[in-house]
């Protein structure tokens, strides 16, 4: 069963910090799309992605995920990643995601110097 993720924004400072909780899947994917957009249209020039210790995030997922990182680099936006787990962490090296957005294990130690 796919949960659909919940998706919150909010600021930290220069910094727009989109929370994301439940699946992300092909299916479930416009709600962060729609996040992104919504800080792009703010002129957000630094974003975080914080995901909750238990986001399952498959194929489609990270296709959705590439999308808005190809869109924030074009755009001069910096992304980063904060709270996945190891072995999301281990996946989105290996997927090439790392060479578009830095991981961190928490929020804290991705928004310290961004």
């Amino acid at each position: 069963m796919t949960t659909v993720p919940e998706i919150s924004i909010r600021g930290q400072g220069d910094v727009s910090v989109i929370d994301v909780k439940g699946d992300v899947t092909a299916t479930t994917g416009q709600p962060i799309e729609e996040a992104y957009q919504k800080v792009t249209a703010a002129d957000t020039r630094k974003i975080l992605l914080a995901f909750a210790p238990d986001c399952y995030i498959n194929s489609g997922g990270i296709a959705i995920l590439i999308g808005i990182l190809a869109e924030a680099k074009k755009k001069g936006q910096a992304v980063r990643m904060a709270g996945l787990s190891k072995h999301f962490q281990k996946i989105f090296s290996m997927v090439g995601i790392t060479k578009y957005a830095q991981l961190f294990a928490t929020e804290e130690a991705a928004l310290s110097g961004f």
